[in-house]
């Protein structure tokens, strides 16, 4: 016990000297573009000694249990290539949420006090975003290196640029990094911790209800999926993963359970073995699933190179949001 509290004690003077150096850096460095290593290095030492580097291993959990959920389905079927796209979808948000969800109201007054002292706060925020870009590629690395070692099914070639590692890395990449800077903007705007962790839930529960991928949005209200990151992450992940292509299982399957009742009609139970023994079932999956195709998930290098710049804009603008809101730090009486 006696270690832990000397190990913490010693953090926290690490803590508090590395803001005295930070402090009096910019007050030496009042350019806009000289500041910006300043709090990149600082971010840096924090994700050595503040234990940031945790993300990583946390990445790696939550992808062993979504692949091992998705692995028979996706890039196989419709239904499952969709399950996946949303769960594949859901990992990203969830890493890049708790990246950064607590990294600027945690120091809120510190930033105040340096903001009074001549620090600029876009360089505070682009040291965050090239720091949060860091840890975001490492997370990308870290589920795509699961994704290989689980020998998820993969379409043989890109869309884009024939490789669909690349597409997919950078589909993932986007996708995290702009969950980032969404929760980078909530812990800018939010004055606390608790209520930092409050909002994300929430945030987070609109990304998938919102997302149209497995809820139908009523009438109206539909149109508010292009305002979701998580609609277009998961449409690119669709369209990388050929989810037009591929064969829709529901209504076979459905019909297989209906002929396996007791009560089935013996027509019904001839016509389900007849066709699995002639191969018709393929073909009428393959019907099916023409009636199920998506616009949103169309695999062509314009779709999907749309989707990338939508998150990409998404995520300057959300950092654009985040240095407005942090601007007016001084006039803030709480």
């Amino acid at each position: 016990m006696a270690d832990t509290d000397i190990r913490q004690e010693a953090l926290n003077d690490i803590s508090a000297q590395d803001e005295i150096l930070t402090a009096s850096r910019s007050l030496r460095y009042r350019g806009r573009l000289r500041q910006i290593p300043i709090y990149l290095g600082k971010n840096f030492r924090m994700f050595i000694f503040q234990n940031d580097w945790k993300v990583i291993p946390m990445a790696a959990i939550i992808s062993f249990i979504v692949v091992f959920v998705i692995k028979g389905h996706f890039n196989v079927d419709m239904e499952g290539t969709l399950k996946g796209g949303l769960a594949l979808t859901c990992v990203c948000l969830w890493n890049g949420f708790f990246n950064s969800i607590q990294v600027v109201c945690r120091e809120r007054n510190i930033v105040k006090r340096e903001h009074r002292s001549g620090m600029h706060i876009s360089s505070y925020i682009i040291a965050h975003m090239i720091y949060q870009l860091f840890l975001c590629v490492l997370q990308t690395v870290t589920i795509m290196t699961v994704l290989l070692y689980r020998k998820l099914h993969m379409p043989s070639s890109g869309v884009v640029t024939n490789n669909f590692l690349l597409e997919f890395f950078i589909t993932l990449l986007l996708i995290t990094y702009c969950a980032d800077m969404l929760s980078l903007l909530i812990s800018s705007v939010v004055h606390s911790t608790t209520s930092a962790m409050t909002i994300m839930p929430l945030v987070l529960m609109i990304q998938l209800i919102f997302s149209g991928g497995i809820f139908a949005l009523p009438k109206g209200v539909d149109g508010v999926k292009e305002m979701m990151l998580s609609s277009h992450g998961m449409a690119a992940i669709c369209a990388e993963a050929e989810y037009n292509q591929l064969p829709s299982i529901t209504g076979w399957k459905m019909l297989k359970k209906v002929a396996a009742t007791e009560n089935a009609d013996e027509r019904v139970k001839t016509f389900v073995k007849e066709a699995e023994a002639s191969g018709q079932d393929k073909v009428i999956n393959k019907k099916m699933a023409e009636s199920n195709t998506r616009e949103a998930f169309e695999s062509t290098k314009s779709n999907i190179v749309k989707r990338w710049l939508i998150l990409v804009i998404f995520s300057f603008l959300f950092a654009l949001v985040a240095i407005i809101a942090l601007e007016r730090i001084d006039k803030d009486k709480r």
